[in-house]
């Protein structure tokens, strides 16, 4: 045994190599991302290269579980609603080597373009849960996922908080790592999903139901901490910390092991005349338990004794204890400071450009996408009319421009577009949509640390493969000397009437620095 000072994200992955892990597949996105790069980084496995998006990787992984090892599958939780199809159909499957996927979720919204709360794809799936509440317990649940993966022949999904994957603790670690599974392919007819073998591989997995309730009543991750006082608490996750800071004596059914351990609540409602249900993110304990049927008040976040919105807090888990209710934090006195793309970023030249030439014209709209390059929306730029989720800007610029608007002008980045904006582009192709797409390439996913983009260096060869005209894939040079023959190339394929693709090319001034400091050293 040893301590290591690990972020959570560190632990999930320490511990997956620990249990055997044969590959990692990925997407980037905060806050799961040092997940894969500690992996890169310090494990010695069969794959580690990112994906191109999150559905891929869930399908990649799916097939190493298929051939007998043990797949490790990260994302934030937007990724979720990508790998959704291949996530839920998983568990109609089944899987034969071990299979954990981790969605990260981003409460409060830091680096995010919603709130969302993965246990409810778990539910939805009916595959086991777990949530971590500890740095510790990130590291320790990895092995016992897989073996329960194996054991139930289901994937696992692993639910954190931005909070745990981005804060360190000391973990004791073990010494004995366990070696990876041999080769061996499943050859069962209940990978193939005809509606026949569908259907009674969803009975099968209806029927694991009453064995993942056990394995959760039995889980060493739920237990019930007995105390005398009216008030109950059920803490999810990392809320048992903040709870535990109250340092108050109270009953608390800890929960990080999903389904919910019945028996456990039901014992918990016997003995308290109310609980409060302390979950990050989302009701989803909270709505359950008032299904239950119990005789009992249930407060929480769907009540207002916790805020329904943003994520938990020492702060506001103590007041929800003290007093049953929730207030509304207190004004800044500072003023906020928003982000702004560096200085020396190739975005803002074309951001410089592009507000000059759309100015000519009193109909135009940008649609943009997820990115560093979103922050064009802000001042001093404000160049963008909408940013939904990953490549949306092309099909948005799209169905705009199929219902008259003109000029109608999508931005994405070079990652987000072979993540999600492929597809968008050929059906523009061949509609024949009058829109220009530009395809801002800083040479890397910037946004989340510098990992490689998958398609560094193919962008023209996809766009001609996908049907755009040769005579309208530019590639232009996003430097302040350059802004007038950008600005012209804009107008010019603006005026054409189809589907127009500009690249502008220089790479992320943060990796242009790290790489010029790497060639000095």
């Amino acid at each position: 045994m040893e301590k290591r000072l690990l972020l959570g994200d560190e632990a999930i992955a320490l511990g997956a190599l620990h249990a055997g892990l044969s590959g990692v597949y990925a997407y980037p996105g905060t806050p799961s991302t040092e997940i894969t790069e500690f992996i890169q980084k310090n494990g010695k496995c069969l794959h580690s290269r990112w994906c191109t998006n999150e559905k891929t990787a869930m399908e990649a992984a799916l097939g190493m579980s298929y051939a007998g090892k043990r797949a490790l599958v990260c994302m934030k939780h937007v990724g979720m609603n990508v790998c959704a199809d291949a996530f839920v159909n998983s568990a109609i499957t089944g899987v034969n080597g071990g299979l954990v996927v981790v969605a990260a979720d981003d409460p409060s919204m830091h680096s995010s373009q919603n709130e969302q709360d993965s246990r409810f794809y778990g539910k939805f799936a009916m595959v086991p849960i777990f949530e971590p509440s500890s740095q510790q317990e990130a590291y320790d649940m990895m092995n016992d996922a897989y073996e329960l993966s194996e054991r139930m022949r289901l994937p696992v999904l692993m639910r954190v908080v931005t909070r745990l994957a981005h804060s360190r603790a000391s973990v004791v670690v073990r010494s004995d790592v366990r070696p990876e599974n041999s080769l061996n392919p499943d050859n069962g007819r209940h990978w193939i999903l005809l509606p026949a073998i569908a259907r009674k591989n969803y009975i099968a997995l209806i029927e694991k139901q009453s064995a993942l309730a056990r394995a959760s009543e039995q889980s060493q991750y739920n237990y019930y901490e007995k105390a005398n006082n009216e008030l109950g608490i059920v803490a999810c996750g990392i809320g048992y910390n903040y709870v535990k800071e109250t340092e108050i004596k109270l009953p608390i059914i800890k929960i990080s092991q999903y389904p919910l351990p019945e028996q456990k609540l039901k014992a918990l409602a016997e003995q308290c005349q109310e609980i409060l249900v302390v979950e990050d993110g989302q009701p989803f304990v909270e709505e359950q338990l008032k299904g239950l049927g119990l005789n009992v008040n249930i407060s929480g976040r769907l009540t207002g004794v916790l805020p329904r919105t943003g994520e938990l807090t020492p702060d506001n888990v103590s007041e929800a204890i003290n007093n049953r209710r929730t207030s509304l934090p207190p004004t800044p006195h500072l003023v906020p400071r928003p982000p702004q793309l560096c200085q020396g970023c190739g975005h803002r030249d074309v951001y410089a450009a592009l507000k000059e030439v759309v100015s000519e014209f009193n109909t135009a709209k940008v649609f943009g996408d997820i990115g560093c390059y979103t922050l064009g929306a802000l001042p001093p730029y404000q160049a963008l009319d909408s940013t939904i989720d990953m490549g949306a800007s092309i099909t948005m610029a799209k169905g705009a421009a199929d219902a008259g608007i003109w000029p109608a002008i999508a931005v994405i980045g070079d990652s987000t577009f072979t993540h999600s904006g492929m597809t968008g582009l050929l059906d523009a192709v061949n509609d024949q949509a009058n829109i220009v797409v530009i395809i801002s390439d800083n040479l890397t996913t910037a946004m989340t640390g510098g990992q490689d983009s998958a398609g560094t260096n193919k962008f023209e060869q996809i766009c001609l493969g996908l049907g755009v005209e040769p005579e309208h894939v530019k590639v232009v040079v996003p430097l302040p000397k350059n802004i007038e023959d950008i600005k012209q190339t804009l107008r010019d394929e603006i005026n054409y009437k189809g589907v127009s693709v500009i690249i502008p090319r220089r790479e992320c001034i943060q990796t242009f620095r790290r790489h010029a400091k790497e060639q000095k050293k």
